[in-house]
C-alpha cells in the first residue's frame, strides 16, 4: 500500500489554507501551519474585493509619475515609515526597474494570465469545501468621483486601462441616484464592473476552508514556523516552541513573513510589508443594494460584510510588524465624515500588511536550490483574489503535471539577477 506523501502549508492566511485543502483533497497528507492570529496578515481585514480589473501592474511610469502627489503627507494614501528605510529603499530601487515600459508590459501579460478567471477558481474551490456558494458573489463593484473633473479623468484613465475578464460602463443617473439615502451629495459619475465579486465575509470564507481541510483528514498546527531545513528527501519545519514537523515537501505561504523563512535557502526576496488599515462598524446606514464601491479621488473603499460595513485605504511600506500608525485610522473616520456615512460610534480598528514583491507579482513555484521547498505568497492586493487560482497552480506543480509555461515568470529566481 502506497503511502501518501506529507506536505506541510507554512501560512494559514487565505492562500495559504486554500493551498492546503487543494492538496489534501489531491491526496496528499497535508498539515497547516497557523501561527493562530487571524488578526495579524491581510486575510482578516481586507475588503473583500474579487478583484479581476486589476490587470495593470503598479509598477510603470505613471505611477511613478503620481506617487509624490499621492504621499500621506499631502492627505494621500501612500507612506513611507521612515525608520524602516532599510527595508524598503532595496525594495524601491527594484520598483524603479518593473517600472519601465518592457518590464511592465510583461508583467501585464502574466497578471492577464493569472485573473483570466478568479471567480471561476473560487467557485471550484467553494465546491470543493461544499460551502455556500454566496461566500463569495459575482456582483461586480463601482468606482465612482466626487466633482465632474475627477469623474472625467477618471473615465479617461479606466478606458485606457487594462481590465482582463472585467467590463465597465458608465453608470446611469439613477444608479448613482441611490447613493443619496446615504452620502451627503451625490456622486458626479461613476462606472459599474461585472467580471468582479465581494466576499461576503472574509473569515467566514476562510473558516469554510480551514472546516474543509479538517473534515477530509488534514492537520492544522496552532504555531509559528520559525525555520525550514532541507533534510534527506524532504524538509523539518522548525517551530517557535522548539517542535519540528518532518514533511516530504513544505509550501512557504506566510505572506509578508515568507521572506525570512526562505532567505537561509539562499533566497534573495524583495519583499516588503505593504500595509493596509481598515475601519470596521456593527451598526450603519449602508443600504444593502449598494455594491462594494471605491471612492477613487479619496483613495477609499467602502463594502458591507454581513458582520458590519468596513471603509479600507492607504499603502504604507515597511515593517510588517511595526505598531500601527492611528493617524491613518483617523484619516479614514475622516473621509467617511465628510462623505455622510452613518456609522456607530467605536469601530474596529485593524492593520496588516499585503505581501508584496517589487515587481508586484507573486511568487508561485519550487526552488532550484532546495526542491523540497515549494512557495506561493508575495500576493499583494491580490491575495484574497488569488487564493483559489494559486491552489490549483499548487496542485499541478504537487502532481507533477505540466504547468502553464508563463508561470515560470513567477519563480522566485527572477530576482537572482
Amino acid at each position: 500500500m502506497k503511502v501518501a506523501q506529507r506536505w506541510t502549508v507554512v501560512g494559514g492566511g487565505l492562500v495559504g489554507t486554500a493551498v492546503a485543502l487543494r492538496l489534501q483533497a489531491a491526496g496528499f497528507e497535508v498539515v497547516l501551519i497557523d501561527r493562530g492570529d487571524p488578526r495579524r496578515g491581510a486575510s482578516f481585514g481586507n475588503i473583500g474585493h474579487i478583484a479581476a480589473e486589476q490587470c495593470e501592474p503598479m509598477p510603470s511610469p505613471a505611477a511613478l509619475q503620481s506617487a509624490f502627489g499621492r504621499l500621506f503627507a499631502f492627505g494621500g494614501p501612500l507612506d513611507f515609515r521612515v525608520q524602516d528605510i532599510g527595508l524598503w529603499a532595496p525594495w524601491a530601487l527594484r520598483f524603479l526597474a518593473a517600472s519601465r515600459r518592457a518590464a511592465n508590459t510583461a508583467g501585464a501579460a502574466v497578471l492577464a494570465h493569472l485573473l483570466n478567471d478568479p471567480l471561476g477558481a473560487w467557485s471550484r474551490m467553494l465546491e470543493l469545501a461544499q460551502a455556500p456558494a454566496d461566500l463569495v458573489r459575482p456582483i461586480g463593484h463601482a468606482v465612482v468621483w466626487s466633482t465632474p473633473e475627477a469623474a472625467r479623468r477618471g473615465l479617461e484613465a479606466w478606458r485606457g486601462a487594462r481590465t482582463g475578464s472585467a467590463r465597465f460602463r458608465p453608470m446611469e443617473v439613477e444608479e448613482l441616484a441611490a447613493y443619496d439615502s446615504v452620502l451627503r451629495a451625490r456622486p458626479a459619475g461613476g462606472i459599474r464592473f461585472t467580471g468582479t465579486g465581494q466576499v461576503s465575509e472574509p473569515q467566514a470564507l476562510r473558516g469554510a476552508l480551514l472546516a474543509a481541510l479538517t473534515e477530509r483528514g488534514g492537520t492544522v498546527v496552532s504555531n509559528e514556523a520559525v525555520a525550514i531545513r532541507p533534510a534527506a528527501d524532504g524538509a523539518e519545519i522548525r517551530l517557535a516552541d522548539g517542535g519540528v514537523v518532518d514533511s516530504d515537501r513544505v509550501v512557504v505561504a506566510a505572506g509578508a513573513w515568507s521572506a525570512s523563512l526562505l532567505a537561509p535557502l539562499g533566497v534573495r526576496a524583495p519583499l516588503v510589508g505593504e500595509r493596509g488599515y481598515s475601519i470596521q462598524f456593527a451598526e450603519h446606514d449602508w443600504p444593502l443594494d449598494l455594491p462594494l464601491t471605491v471612492f477613487e479621488d479619496r483613495s477609499i473603499v467602502i463594502a458591507r460584510f454581513s458582520s458590519g460595513l468596513r471603509a479600507s485605504s492607504h499603502v504604507e511600506f515597511g515593517n510588517p510588524s511595526a505598531p500601527p500608525d492611528a493617524r491613518k485610522w483617523r484619516h479614514i473616520e475622516r473621509h467617511l465624515g465628510a462623505l455622510g456615512v452613518g456609522v456607530s460610534s467605536v469601530p474596529d480598528r485593524w492593520c496588516g500588511p499585503r505581501p508584496t514583491l517589487a515587481d508586484y507579482l507573486p511568487a508561485i513555484g519550487r526552488l532550484k536550490s532546495a526542491p523540497a521547498v515549494y512557495y506561493a505568497f508575495g500576493h499583494q492586493h491580490l491575495g484574497l483574489t488569488l487564493a483559489a487560482t494559486t491552489s490549483e497552480l499548487m496542485e499541478t506543480l504537487a502532481l507533477g503535471e505540466v504547468a502553464p509555461a508563463w508561470l515560470d515568470a513567477l519563480a522566485i529566481e527572477r530576482f537572482n539577477g
